[in-house]
C-alpha cells in the first residue's frame, strides 16, 4: 500500500517542486522547478533521496504535515521553527517523523522561499518528464494546484531511516547579484546602465513564483520600452514603461515584449529569490564566459555540500 503524507495547515504558494521542466519553452511551457534549488536538492539528499526529487515547496510560512509511515523529513530554505511532536528540531538537518506524529513548520526568518523533504520523495506522476507544478496554467504537482488542508500526497518507496546533518557548511554568496548584460543591453545609454549598476534596488512584496518586481530608480531605454515579443529565460530582468525591473523567475513566461537590459547569472538567481522585501542589494555585470565559470564552481560546491552530509546522532 503506497504511504501518504497528509497536510492539514499550509501557508501560502505551497506546491510541489522538483528540479524544473525541460525541453519544452519553444513551445512556450515554462521551466517550473524550485525557486532555490541548492536548498531544495540539499533537503532532498537530507533524507536519502536523489537531489532532483520532488518536495514541497512554501513561501514565507509552512504548515502542518503527518504520514501514515515511519519517514525522513527534513526543512532547508532558511531558518523558522520546526517541530515533531511539540517537539523542537533544527533546519537543514534530517529527523524521523514518526508514523501519526505531526511536523509543524512555522514562518522563515531571512528568507521566502522553504522546502520540506520526505524520505522516498513525493510520487506523484509525472507531467511532460517533471512533478514541478505551474500555478497559472495548473501543470503538473498535484492537479494543478497550490497545496491547502485536507490534501494528501503519495510517497515514493525508501527504507531510508538514518538522519543527516551538513558536514560541510553551505554557505550562500554576498556582494551584488551578477548579471549578464543583454540580451537589449543596447535599448539602455550610458546613464541608464550607470543607474543600473550604480544604485540599489530592493526586493518588494510584488512577487510570485513567475516574478518579482524591484523597487529603486527608474531605468529609462532610450529606444523604447515596447519590443517585438521575444524569448525570454529563468532570469531575464524586463524594463517595462514604468522603468521598475521585473526579473522572471522559476515560472516566467516564455516570450516577452519588454526590453530586457540583463539576465540574472544562474548561481545568483536562489540568492536575489530569498531576499526578504525591502532588502537592498546592487547589480555587477560580468561576461557570459565567467558567469559559466562560476556556475560552475556553484555546481561543484553544491556537489561537495551534498558529498559531505554525515549521520546525525539521534536524540
Amino acid at each position: 500500500m503506497t504511504a501518504l503524507l497528509t497536510i492539514s495547515r499550509t501557508g501560502p504558494l505551497m506546491s510541489v517542486q522538483d528540479d524544473g521542466r525541460y525541453g519544452f519553452r519553444a513551445r512556450g511551457v515554462s521551466t517550473s522547478g524550485a525557486m532555490d534549488r541548492d536548498a531544495h536538492a540539499i533537503a532532498n539528499a537530507l533524507v536519502g533521496n536523489d537531489p532532483n526529487a520532488a518536495a514541497i515547496e512554501f513561501a514565507l510560512t509552512g504548515g502542518a504535515f503527518t504520514a501514515d509511515r515511519d519517514t525522513l523529513v527534513a526543512v532547508t530554505g532558511g531558518s523558522c521553527q520546526v517541530e515533531i511532536a511539540g517537539k523542537p528540531v533544527s533546519t537543514w538537518e534530517s529527523h524521523l517523523l514518526k508514523a501519526d506524529e505531526t511536523l509543524t513548520v512555522g514562518a522563515l526568518r531571512g528568507a521566502v522561499w522553504g522546502y520540506v523533504a520526505v524520505s522516498g520523495g513525493i510520487a506523484i506522476p509525472k507531467m511532460l518528464g517533471s512533478r514541478s507544478t505551474h500555478l497559472r496554467t495548473a501543470l503538473g504537482g498535484l492537479n494543478g494546484k497550490a497545496l491547502g488542508p485536507g490534501d494528501t500526497l503519495p510517497l515514493g518507496d525508501s527504507e531510508e531511516l538514518e538522519p543527516r546533518t551538513l558536514g560541510t557548511p553551505y554557505l550562500r554568496g554576498h556582494g551584488p547579484i551578477a548579471v549578464i548584460p543583454g540580451p537589449q543591453d543596447n535599448y539602455f545609454d550610458e546613464d541608464a546602465w550607470k543607474t543600473f549598476l550604480r544604485q540599489p534596488y530592493r526586493a518588494t512584496t510584488s512577487r510570485d513564483r513567475m516574478a518579482m518586481v524591484l523597487d529603486g530608480p527608474a531605468l529609462q531605454a532610450f529606444k523604447g520600452h515596447d519590443i517585438v515579443s521575444d524569448a525570454t529565460v529563468v532570469g531575464s530582468i524586463q524594463v517595462p514603461g514604468s522603468g521598475k525591473p521585473i526579473v522572471l523567475t522559476a515560472d516566467g513566461q516564455t516570450t516577452g515584449g519588454y526590453p530586457k537590459i540583463a539576465t540574472v547569472a544562474s548561481f545568483d538567481l536562489a540568492r536575489l529569490a530569498q531576499l526578504p522585501a525591502g532588502q537592498q542589494f546592487l547589480f555587477r555585470a560580468i561576461s557570459a564566459d565567467l558567469a559559466e565559470q562560476q556556475a560552475i564552481h556553484a555546481q561543484d560546491r553544491l556537489a561537495s555540500v551534498i558529498a559531505g552530509l554525515r549521520a546525525r546522532q539521534q536524540d
